[in-house]
Formats: structure tokens, C-alpha cells, sequence
């Protein structure tokens, strides 16, 4: 039987989602007490992998449980968070298809990058998810630098290149905006298909550059011709990221939505 999970987390004592030998991750934890509360050993998957620092308010996981514990799922949220520890919570679980896979029935994911310009910096109840950058940001000409580069585009200039895996992605929402009775802090909206490692951080470090007037609008839509790291942009911070939600298409086209993600990315026509 599959579960859905949706979780959030405070990022800032945890070494990312993966589980790693000795450090302390979100898929750690989370395995050892969907583990132990249901007294068999389970096996995680997620929709997007954060890194060390990253939050999230809207991740999503699946699990598969034998079907004897369906009487369990009911009131699993209140067990699995008496015994987690406060900076990750399980918000709801659901029965879900067989079909349903976190990761490859993605239609898309949505993130958040929170930067204060402000002389002192973030305010301390948000400081542990807002950046203080100590140069000012002009909203605007990183408006029409984030616009450029909106579609489907090879973004190996901003991605850290892992063995056998596309960089190509479909950026469908990258924009910024002040955030409401916040003086000073601007809020990145970023969305995409996928993600591949490091490209929210990348993308946001590039923007930095020309909302501080050290670049011209059109220098991160022109690193997009790149076959391979760009070393002069700069990788955003991670305790500014919060990964917001992600989106599934409906029960009856989740399995047809997980084999296309499966199948390696081409750039199209007009790709760039």
C-alpha cells in the first residue's frame, strides 16, 4: 500500500534530505521513526532532495507499507510527530495509487528565496530563512534578467553536473518580488518541472550580481549557451530556500506523467 507524505522542515541542523553515514538528514530521521512507529523497516521517496540548510514547507514523500497496516494510517500524523523532533513535521498522509511516485509523477516544483537588504539585517524570528545580503538589490532589472530566462533551456552554466543526468529543465516561473510589511526583503518565486543540483542557489547568485549593478540584465540569460559550470556565478546561501509545493496531475495520469520523467531531456526546437 502507498502512502503519501507531506512534510516540512526547518533546514538549518540538517546535512540535506539524503541519508548519509554519521550526519544528521531529514530522510534519517524521518525513516527511523516511520520505522519504528509502524515496527517495520520502510524505504522513502521524494520529490525533490534539498541540500544541507535548504527548508521546505511543501515537500512530498511516498512510502509502501504492507497492507496489514492500513488500519494504522488513520492516526499515523499524530504518532510519527510525538516522536519527531521539532524542526520536521508530517502535515498529512494519504492513501495514494500505486502510481503515484513523488519524484517522477512531478509535474513541477516550487520554491522560495528570501534576501533582506536591510542595514540590520534579517529580523531574528525569520533569520534562520532569510539571507542578510549587505549590498542593495534592485527588484527591477533582476525582474527583466529572471524573465529571460523563463522556458525550456540547458542549464548546465547552473547546475553542479552528476554522472548520466540532464540539465535540461523548463523554468516556468522565476520572479521577484517585496515581501508584505517586511521592509527590505525581496522574495524570489522559482519554478520549474525539476531542478538539478545547486540551480535554484546558482540562479538566485546570478540575479544577486545584477541587482547589485555588477552585471548587465542580459549576462545570466547568455551563460544559458554554456555546455558546463559557469565559475563566475556564485551559489546563493542555502538557509534563503524553502521548497513551496509541488504539483501532480490528476489519479488517472500519474503513471503516464512518471514515464515521461523518466525518459532522458533533449533540448527542443528554440530550446537555446
Amino acid at each position: 500500500m502507498r502512502v503519501r507524505l507531506d512534510l516540512a522542515y526547518d533546514g538549518t541542523d540538517f546535512s540535506g534530505w539524503a541519508a548519509q553515514p554519521t550526519r544528521r538528514t531529514v530522510q534519517g530521521v524521518l525513516t527511523e521513526a516511520i520505522s519504528t512507529v509502524l515496527r517495520t523497516p520502510l524505504r522513502l521517496t521524494v520529490a525533490g532532495r534539498t541540500d544541507a540548510g535548504v527548508h521546505a514547507h511543501g515537500q512530498v514523500a511516498h512510502v509502501d507499507v504492507p497492507a496489514a497496516l492500513d488500519p494504522q494510517i488513520d492516526g499515523l500524523v499524530r504518532r510519527l510527530n510525538r516522536y519527531l523532533p521539532p524542526d520536521v513535521r508530517v502535515r498529512a498522509t494519504t492513501r495514494v495509487p500505486d502510481a503515484f511516485d513523488a519524484r517522477f509523477s512531478a509535474l513541477r516544483r516550487h520554491y522560495r528565496y528570501r534576501v533582506t537588504g536591510a542595514p540590520f539585517g534579517a529580523e531574528p524570528l525569520r533569520a534562520r530563512e532569510t539571507v542578510a545580503w549587505p549590498h542593495p538589490l534592485d527588484a527591477g532589472p533582476m525582474n527583466a534578467a529572471s524573465r529571460l530566462m523563463l522556458g525550456e533551456h540547458d542549464f548546465a552554466a547552473f547546475c553542479k553536473r552528476r554522472e548520466g543526468a540532464t540539465t535540461v529543465r523548463a523554468l516556468q516561473r522565476f520572479d521577484w518580488a517585496a515581501a508584505p510589511d517586511e521592509p527590505g526583503v525581496l522574495v524570489a518565486s522559482v519554478s520549474a518541472d525539476a531542478f538539478c543540483h545547486s540551480m535554484v542557489r546558482s540562479l538566485v547568485g546570478a540575479l544577486f550580481e545584477v541587482g547589485r549593478g555588477h552585471r548587465p540584465v542580459a549576462w545570466p540569460a547568455e551563460l544559458l549557451a554554456r555546455t558546463a559550470r559557469a565559475s563566475e556565478v556564485t551559489v546563493a546561501p542555502p538557509h534563503g530556500l524553502s521548497l513551496t509545493g509541488v504539483d501532480y496531475p490528476p489519479p488517472g495520469e500519474l503513471a503516464a506523467r512518471a514515464e515521461q520523467t523518466r525518459r532522458i531531456r533533449v533540448p527542443g526546437p528554440g530550446a537555446g
